[in-house]
């Protein structure tokens, strides 16, 4: 597979047509400078007739119409058709080292293997550097024996010969320049090109991570929400359902109860529509609730109202914590309790501590009641898991020894956060 410094460049519909274009219109230069030298009688009486002149253009600007599908194949050929044209007197030059000029051009631009591309542009302009030098030194000491004028360092015709050289290295040194920056510009279009197509790539993962993220999170909220009062609905309603003939001030307490927990539900899923529907990052959304570490005392009198005997202590100085934090810790106190309630047992209690520590806040919420074997994953144990993460602390599930559950969440504060 090519790498990008060495991908091939592909060919498309419209650039042959360009070629085809200049093909003929070099085809036509070639005519006209054809029947202009013929009548010019550039090479005198050595010049070779017009048919061969005219064959000449069409020899050397028809490859052109294929010069970027076998642009070696093409240089080479015109290279030899220059080799016969300037050795016969073919009175056309024009065209025939325009063709050249292009053909080496091509071959530098257009081949992906550029070892053979080097060897193909070298070995035409050191060969046509060694006929040239010998084909113009040789009509020089012709032309000079005729006219009986001595050849020399600094003799006229020698510097001639020079001038001619020097031309012919702009000439070979321009088409091989050329050629290589058109390539390595071709190439830095296509790493570019290649560059942003990551890049689209690379937005389009993350827009769907971000949209994975949204869906965990909204179903990690939805949890939260309906597995506590839903529980303390539930617990209250059976609760009022069993005293309601020996005690209908008790029971129409637990009803009460049940609607303060409806009602709290329905608070509860209005902030988190509110919510979803505020533009923003994922953290931002998280953070938008109201909740915080000051309504876990409201999960503590919910869930003593539910039957579930809860302590609740706070340890240490209060010091603000950013809502993130606030909001993720409320949810996990919050799915504490709820499973305590659910799986605990009759006669289980709860107690809530929150540590506010120099550098770090830590929340402990611990049941009695039955003893747990194996912990058995849920989507709770989950999202409790997630929450702590989200706050950038560590969680410990664990089953007490002596019966019941423990779960603790440390969160390191940021400096100033615990020096406000």
């Amino acid at each position: 597979m090519p790498t990008i410094e060495n991908s091939p460049r592909t060919v498309t519909e419209r650039e042959l047509r360009h070629d085809l274009m200049l093909a003929a219109a070099l085809l036509v230069g070639g005519i006209i400078s054809a029947g202009l030298s013929t009548v010019a009688m550039m090479y005198g009486d050595q010049q070779a007739p017009l048919w061969s002149a005219l064959l000449t253009a069409l020899a050397v600007t028809a490859p052109l119409a294929l010069r970027r599908r076998y642009p070696c194949t093409v240089a080479v050929f015109i290279a030899l058709v220059f080799f016969v044209s300037v050795t016969y007197r073919v009175p056309e030059t024009l065209v025939v080292n325009i063709s050249m000029f292009i053909a080496l051009y091509t071959v530098g631009a257009w081949v992906s293997d550029r070892r053979r591309a080097m060897i193909v542009r070298v070995g035409i302009i050191i060969g046509m550097f060694i006929w040239l030098v010998a084909e113009m030194y040789g009509a020089t000491l012709r032309e000079a024996d005729v006219a009986g004028v001595a050849v020399g360092i600094f003799s006229p015709l020698i510097a001639v010969l020079m001038m001619q050289l020097l031309l012919n290295v702009l000439y070979f040194g321009g088409a091989y320049y050329f050629g290589e920056r058109s390539w390595q510009a071709a190439q830095q279009n296509a790493a570019l090109e290649q560059r942003t197509h990551e890049l689209e790539h690379e937005r389009e993962v993350t827009a769907a991570q971000a949209v994975a993220l949204d869906r965990v999170r909204i179903a990690r909220e939805l949890h939260d929400v309906v597995a506590h009062h839903v529980s303390v609905m539930g617990v209250q309603a059976g609760a009022a359902r069993l005293v309601i003939d020996q005690n209908p001030a008790q029971a129409k307490s637990m009803l009460a109860g049940v609607e303060d927990a409806s009602r709290a539900a329905i608070q509860d899923f209005r902030q988190l529509l509110e919510t979803l529907r505020t533009p923003g990052d994922g953290e931002g959304d998280e953070g938008a609730s109201t909740l915080g570490l000051d309504d876990i005392e409201s999960l503590v009198r919910s869930s003593q109202s539910a039957g579930l005997p809860t302590d609740y202590t706070v340890i240490g100085d209060p010091v603000p914590v950013s809502s993130t934090v606030g909001v993720n810790l409320f949810r996990i106190a919050q799915e504490a309790l709820t499973n305590a309630r659910r799986h605990a047992g009759s006669g289980a209690s709860a107690d809530v501590r929150v540590r506010y520590q120099p550098d770090a806040v830590e929340l402990e919420v611990v049941n009695t009641g039955r003893t747990v074997g194996a912990l058995r994953p849920g989507l709770g144990q989950l999202g409790m898991r997630e929450r702590a993460r989200a706050a950038g602390g560590d969680i410990e599930l664990a089953p007490r020894t002596q019966g019941g559950f423990r779960v603790r969440v440390n969160v390191p504060l940021a400096q100033k956060e615990a020096v406000r």
